[in-house]
């Protein structure tokens, strides 16, 4: 049975997040939106989802709308550039699409980033719809309007704020994601307990062997919780001028490793180890007892995710937390958390308090010999 959770942009209704299991609704609710006989749809898809949901989607299209494309390009966070963009602006041009028209983003945060950032510029903005096909990219990127892609290595650069028409979940995808993608979605989920409903966080635990067993009744309920943590933010400020910034919790020292490692982490993977820095740095700070930082940094491992890292250097990941774009007149807005369940934005975090923290998970092999 699908559910439904209204997002408010400006206290007015904007869009709402459909949870359901199957692709079957998806007809009628891009039919409430107005007009879908008289629309083009492009669907944006990259080449792994497409193998796998996008003709599906495709034929789901064919006939209710007056014409129906799709577009893959190679997957990985490799290809959420500029020059993805020029190539989906090509062929929307070539297949006459208009600002009438309507992208669909069938895929994880990069289909939906990449997706996001061209229908807030092509033609000076066209609708879209987020059809998120990760656990990352269902309790994260597609809610928010944040849409963008990364610029010489450094992540999500260039953006706007353009809000979906619809989020559409069908919870059942995540039965085909592999397990490395599946619990790197997990870090953001663990995230919105943390810095907002410690009751929620407490459910996390409660339910740690369903949500690893992925039984749709449970991920349901965790989805509609975590989003919800996300819609109470983001509609306080829409714009991240203020409070919304608390959503980058482990964030700023998660990026750095992200671009330190190439990538080659996958994106959860690198918030989970900053997550665990910044509960660091809020223990150190007495504001977290030493069993409060203990139990947040475990409750990471039975999903999978690291909270130690081998082959870093310490003073360059520093270095790159410098270069993220949430620094501010020179100073990094460091996300911590007061208690479990409520975190603070924090502009005095020091750099020898950040060497400390990545020192905590840095896995060195005097370690391993100690």
């Amino acid at each position: 049975m699908s559910e439904r959770l209204p997002i408010l942009y400006n206290k007015k209704p904007c869009y709402d997040i459909v949870f359901t299991k199957t692709f079957d609704e998806l007809i009628s609710e891009l039919q409430a939106l107005g007009n879908l006989e008289s629309r083009r749809v492009c669907i944006i898809t990259d080449t792994k989802v497409d193998e796998l949901y996008g003709n599906e989607v495709l034929r789901v299209l064919q006939g209710n709308c007056l014409k129906a494309v799709k577009y893959a390009f190679p997957n990985g966070e490799e290809r959420k550039n500029l020059d993805t963009v020029k190539e989906i602006y090509t062929f929307l041009i070539q297949e006459g699409l208009d600002r009438k028209d309507l992208l669909l983003a069938l895929g994880g945060g990069v289909v939906g980033d990449t997706t996001g950032y061209v229908a807030a510029t092509y033609l000076r903005g066209i609708d879209f719809v987020q059809v998120p096909t990760t656990l990352l990219a269902q309790t994260d990127s597609s809610i928010g309007g944040k849409t963008g892609v990364d610029f010489d290595g450094y992540k999500n650069m260039v953006g706007a704020f353009k809000m979906p028409k619809l989020v559409y979940m069908n919870l059942s995808v995540l039965q085909t994601l592999d397990d490395r993608q599946f619990f790197s979605g997990f870090a953001e989920v663990m995230k919105h307990g943390l810095i907002r409903d410690a009751l929620f966080y407490q459910w996390l635990i409660e339910n740690m062997y369903e949500i690893c067993d992925r039984e749709l009744d449970v991920l349901q309920e965790m989805l509609i919780r975590s989003c919800t943590v996300k819609k109470l933010v983001v509609e306080k400020d829409p714009t991240e001028q203020g409070e919304r910034a608390l959503l980058n919790f482990g964030h700023t020292i998660g990026h750095a490793i992200e671009k330190y490692k190439n990538f080659q982490l996958c994106h959860g993977e690198c918030i989970a180890l900053g997550a665990v820095a910044a509960a660091y740095i809020s223990w150190k700070r007495e504001m977290l007892s030493m069993e409060e930082y203990y139990e947040i940094r475990d409750m990471y491992v039975p999903f999978n995710l690291p909270i130690s890292i081998e082959d870093i250097d310490p003073k360059e990941i520093l270095r790159l937390t410098k270069s993220d774009k949430k620094m501010e007149s020179g100073q990094i807005k460091f996300v911590l958390l007061k208690k479990i369940g409520k975190a603070v934005l924090d502009k005095s975090v020091t750099d020898e308090e950040i060497l400390d923290a990545i020192g905590e998970i840095h896995f060195s092999e005097e370690d391993a010999h100690a």
